[in-house]
């Protein structure tokens, strides 16, 4: 599993987002120390493309393999490249409301706390189907993260996805659309990228 080495502040300065964006939510008096330059149209695809790795925490060479994906599906690749990286299981328990980040949600499922349809999975990057049902453990139940989420009321969840506080337990009831995915991306920028 590839290790992600960057200061989430200075790569969110880096790459112009807010950090709210990937669940940091302290506030920088810095600002990017680059001077302002106009960007040539390769290097703006390239940030979006790095933002992107970034936000899902993505490693290149399984970046490639979503675009790849997309590309052989029916519609519109940037938007069916979103929805593959929405529906992988360390986004999922993101979404439901399971972790603060998705950083902190693919350990959780690297640990083996979730059971897809009653099986174990500890693969971040398990694409969960439309009617998957995602729940926690029952030998995890006792955990005391997992007795503090039961405690906390859900966020704004997407409509694609359903969660059960008391029994901690989930499902997938779509296949996300672009509409129903708040990540603000310009993806047709990464389509064009690949496809150069």
């Amino acid at each position: 599993m590839a290790i992600n080495k960057y200061h989430k502040m200075k790569r969110c300065r880096f790459l112009e987002m807010d950090p709210a964006s990937i669940g940091c939510y302290k506030k920088s008096i810095r600002t990017s120390g680059r001077k302002t330059r106009k960007i040539s149209e390769y290097g703006l695809q390239l940030r979006e493309k790095q933002r992107a790795k970034f936000i899902y925490c993505v490693n290149e060479k399984q970046f490639r393999k979503y675009y790849d994906m997309a590309d052989r599906m029916k519609g519109v690749t940037g938007s069916n490249m979103l929805s593959l990286l929405e529906r992988r299981l360390d986004n999922v328990v993101f979404r439901m409301g399971l972790a603060n980040t998705r950083l902190q949600a693919r350990q959780l499922v690297s640990h083996a706390h979730f059971l897809v349809d009653g099986k174990k999975v500890n693969i971040p990057s398990y694409l969960v189907k439309a009617g998957e049902t995602i729940a926690v453990k029952e030998s995890s139940k006792e955990n005391a993260y997992f007795k503090a989420v039961k405690e906390t009321k859900a966020g704004n969840m997407p409509k694609w996805v359903e969660f059960d506080t008391e029994k901690l337990e989930g499902k997938v009831l779509a296949i996300p659309a672009r509409e129903d995915i708040d990540t603000q991306l310009e993806e047709h920028m990464i389509v064009e990228l690949y496809s150069k």
